[in-house]
């Protein structure tokens, strides 16, 4: 059976206009990778409503899982828990537990349990809370979208509470040949390969370096026996 899939959307202008750079599809990325889940699109989007309401209906259809990283902080743009309720047509309020999580959390700092730092706490209707061990604020999940924060650290601790309770499949092999030719040389014998492999992702990255055209060429799949043989008769083409 083929893996389960999965989406991303990155949400925030900060993202978009540069002044921040995304590390959570990377993190992600790798994560997904291990427990055979295969992710197969990540979208960013501004801090609008319509833009993200129309991104997780669009995703959420498509694809096993969704994940979104970031806008459910404590300020006005953090708008991610609004537009995930709308999307599904949920009420959406502060949630006791959820509450209960962050003023424990303030207690033990000292620190009020303002207005602003209570929209943490507005949860849409029927969601299960993600867990947040860095900064106590829960992520949640709405059907097959799991909503998580945007600060890394808080982002990556979210995915570790997920990632055990996700069915996933065959995790995916990969193995490097570097080549020193350039990809006019090649594209022939990869291209015959994969049309060998149907079933294999092949990649060529090309490269210079001290004035030596190459390239890294990958073979990634879940059966390990498969991309073992791919890869010899790879490395026969190029001996």
């Amino acid at each position: 059976m083929p893996n389960p899939t999965a989406a991303m959307i990155v949400i925030g202008d900060e993202i978009l206009s540069g002044r921040t750079r995304d590390s959570n599809m990377h993190h992600l990325a790798g994560a997904l990778t291990e427990v055979g889940i295969d992710l197969k699109e990540v979208r960013v989007v501004s801090d609008d409503h319509g833009a993200i309401i129309a991104a997780v209906q669009a995703l959420s259809k498509a694809y096993t899982h969704v994940f979104t990283s970031g806008g459910i902080g404590p300020t006005h743009d953090d708008i991610t828990a609004d537009c995930i309720a709308a999307a599904f047509n949920r009420e959406i309020d502060v949630r006791e537990d959820a509450r209960q999580i962050l003023a424990d959390h303030y207690a033990r700092s000292g620190t009020e349990l303002n207005d602003a730092r209570l929209r943490m706490a507005r949860i849409p209707e029927g969601a299960v809370l993600i867990e947040n061990p860095v900064s106590a604020a829960p992520g949640f999940v709405v059907e097959n979208v799991h909503v998580m924060a945007g600060v890394p650290a808080v982002f990556e601790a979210m995915v570790a509470s997920v990632l055990p309770g996700l069915t996933g499949g065959r995790p995916l092999i990969s193995q490097t040949l570097r080549i020193d030719r350039g990809e006019g040389d090649i594209a022939g014998p990869l291209g015959a390969l994969a049309e060998e492999y149907p079933h294999l992702s092949m990649g060529s990255y090309p490269f210079q370096k001290d004035g030596i055209y190459g390239a890294h060429v990958v073979i990634r799949g879940s059966d390990p026996g498969m991309v073992e043989a791919a890869m010899d008769k790879l490395k026969a083409a190029f001996a």
